[in-house]
């Protein structure tokens, strides 16, 4: 085990996306470590700076959320300290991974963001991807930000309505 606390929590974090094999959101990350207890909120955000600052993994922001990903670096990294990783905590976060995995792989595939253009209005996408395949993109362009953040949040709670409703008004 690591002597140092801090480098555990980042071997963790590691560890995390390297066995769930797709990016995950800070959210996510956040409720296993928590959930078990590992670390506290602080710490955690700490080791998650530290990482990115490293190269070891990337952060894409979006309107609501975070996403992680293992850089190579990261990857290396965790297959060379794996064992430093106790295996208690190996087994909860894998056992945690397999509960989730819908939820989690959900959270990433759906995305909302939105930015400002030259005209002064808000271009909004809204994304499903299922492994890494776009399955639906729309981009929309609203006059303000509190239009352009509802439709990210309200994004969130009807994708699946809103796909099903195009897929079936559009093919058959």
């Amino acid at each position: 085990m690591p002597k140092e606390p801090m480098t555990l929590y980042k071997l963790i974090v590691l560890y995390m996306l390297d066995r769930s094999g797709y990016p995950l959101t800070r959210a996510q990350i956040d409720d296993c470590v928590l959930e078990h207890e590992y670390t506290g909120y602080l710490p955690l955000q700490q080791a998650l700076g530290e990482l990115e600052d490293a190269n070891m993994i990337l952060m894409h922001r979006y309107h609501n959320r975070t996403q992680v990903s293992l850089t190579d670096e990261g990857t290396e990294t965790i297959r060379f300290f794996l064992q430093e990783v106790p295996e208690r905590i190996r087994k909860e976060i894998d056992e945690y991974l397999k509960e989730n995995v819908g939820a989690l792989r959900e959270a990433i595939n759906v995305t909302a963001s939105y930015k400002i253009n030259k005209k002064g209005h808000y271009d909004v996408t809204l994304t499903i991807k299922e492994r890494d395949e776009v399955l639906s993109e729309i981009r929309l362009n609203v006059p303000d930000e509190e239009s352009a953040i509802d439709l990210c949040d309200r994004w969130q709670e009807k994708h699946e309505s809103v796909y099903q409703m195009l897929v079936k008004e559009l093919l058959f």
